[in-house]
């Protein structure tokens, strides 16, 4: 290893006359500084951002790294052999950043795949791929791209990630949030029968309150190679939603009741290494401890417009104490919200424009307001509160925005289970809605969950549901959008198979479903 002198001469020194010679000529960490992989995300038509996390020892405080800023290399090709080099720069990765890099590459061609890498010292890191949108005024004849999230640690296997890794030509993938899962489980997991049984992973630390703690969360869920091969081989359009930070968090609201203050401090490090860890763009980074324009567009040519929305950092407090509840006079709370008035603003500006033949609402928490009652003894509706069917005046004033368009599809997580069901306002359907299963939170699953067969009788607008763990793959074309639920057989040992349980098709301009 260097001295202290060393490394603060390289510190020092590289930005000004690139990496010394002494960094050139060996490695001098004591393991592989890019353990941890590489990714991708936030794409646009002539670029798109490129991470890695320099990371020797991933356990270890600081991830083994010297509290020193370093310098990394990194080169962009057109060609997976890296051939042809299109790009290439040094960036900084900083301590106070967790040594994290986030590049943001420009100059490139429109809607077409790129290769990356970085190199520290004798150090390179693993090959990524990465694509960029097409030209706002293409016409794409078609787009294909993946949404996944959800993926505790220690439920299961990331073995869907594995599959979703070798999906084909896919644009991009959509994570809807729950990277991480703050809280480390006490006790058993239980079996079908009810009798006790080890939980498949366990998370090394305890629940994550400050900066080394999520820290530590990040670098173990990222030592698992199905997930890097994921991260590796797709461009990400990343988000956040409750785990990230705690379990049902919202605004300055935790589900413990600690005074919102005392909350922020939580939140802003939550927030803070969940930039650390994604492909996100500098404007993202979280400032006054909230990352206040984590919404954001993509467009693809005239073809699809999507809206990445933040459910959780604007939101009001969920009425009735939060929870699955029957209906209590808070849900009709014309002052809540769950989005920021000027994230409404932007998405309604959004919608009304016109552009492009599909509208995509890209979101956390499900917008559809089921009946959650499963079993014949229960009377009274049961909601979810901590969906959009908590927050009747925002949710019904949305779906008014809505009405007419007959081209708008929502993407949604957090359910831990695949639902697919149709929007109403009042009296007609404007939207549908696609909610994406789990990557391993709530276990190996089944096809079915107790219940399903109540939740589809007490609810005509729900069409699909089924209780598996994987992920969609979104097929969207200028006359139909077609979604296919992939599911893996288990989750709880390794070898996982993939299958597609259903393919759901809507026609452009008639907001239904033909499921097959």
């Amino acid at each position: 290893m260097f001295s202290r002198r060393q490394l603060l001469t390289v510190a020092t020194t590289a930005p000004l006359i690139g990496a010394p010679a002494l960094l050139k000529a060996q490695s001098w960490f004591a393991g592989y500084p890019f353990a941890l992989g590489v990714t991708s995300g936030d794409p646009a038509a002539d670029g798109f951002v490129i991470w890695t996390k320099l990371a020797p020892k991933p356990f270890e405080p600081h991830g083994g790294m010297p509290m020193v800023p370093l310098p990394v290399k990194w080169e962009v090709a057109s060609d997976d052999r890296f051939k042809t080099i299109v790009a290439s720069g040094e960036a900084t990765a900083r301590p106070e950043l967790g040594h994290s890099v986030h590049v943001e590459v420009t100059g490139l061609q429109a809607d077409r795949p790129y290769w990356y890498r970085f190199a520290l010292g004798s150090d390179q890191s693993s090959r990524g791929r990465a694509r960029t949108l097409p030209l706002a005024s293409a016409s794409p004849a078609s787009l294909k791209f993946g949404v996944a999230g959800c993926q505790n640690y220690e439920d299961g296997l990331f073995t869907a990630f594995r599959h979703l890794a070798r999906e084909d030509n896919l644009n991009f993938v959509f994570h809807y949030g729950d990277f991480i899962y703050e809280y480390k489980q006490r006790g058993p997991d239980y079996d079908k029968d009810g009798l006790p049984e080890d939980q498949v992973r366990h998370h090394i630390g305890q629940d994550c309150f400050d900066v080394a703690d999520y820290r530590l969360r990040y670098a173990q869920y990222l030592s698992d190679y199905d997930l890097q091969a994921a991260r590796a081989n797709h461009t990400w359009f990343s988000t956040f939603d409750d785990h990230e930070v705690e379990n049902n968090w919202v605004g300055d609201h935790d589900w413990k009741d600690v005074p919102p203050e005392i909350f922020r401090l939580r939140r802003q490090a939550g927030l803070q290494v969940w930039y650390e860890y994604m492909p996100v763009r500098a404007a993202i980074l979280p400032r006054d401890g909230i990352i206040t324009n984590m919404y954001r567009e993509a467009r693809f040519g005239d073809l699809l417009s999507i809206d990445f929305l933040d459910t959780r950092s604007f939101r009001s407090d969920q009425p009735c104490n939060d929870g699955f509840k029957p209906y209590c006079p808070g849900i009709d709370d014309s002052k809540a919200t769950v989005i920021s008035a000027q994230e409404e603003s932007w998405l309604v500006d959004n919608l009304k424009r016109g552009r492009t033949k599909w509208n995509c609402l890209a979101q956390q928490v499900m917008m559809m307001s089921l009946d959650r009652r499963r079993y014949a003894d229960e009377k009274a509706k049961i909601y979810n509160i901590d969906s959009w069917a908590g927050y009747s005046v925002p949710r019904n004033r949305l779906l008014a925005k809505m009405r007419g368009l007959d081209n708008v599809i929502v993407l949604t997580g957090d359910e831990h289970q695949n639902f697919a069901g149709l929007l109403d306002n009042g009296d007609k359907t404007v939207a549908v809605e696609f909610v994406s299963t789990s990557i391993s939170s709530g276990g190996n699953g089944s096809d079915l969950r107790t219940g399903s067969d109540m939740m589809l009788k007490n609810n005509p607008e729900l069409k699909f549901i089924n209780d598996q763990r994987g992920y969609l793959v979104c097929e969207v074309t200028p006359d139909a959008w077609t979604t296919k639920a992939r599911v893996v057989d288990q989750v709880s040992t390794p070898g996982g198979a993939i299958s597609t349980r259903a393919t759901m098709t809507v026609p452009r301009g008639q907001p239904s479903l033909q499921i097959s």
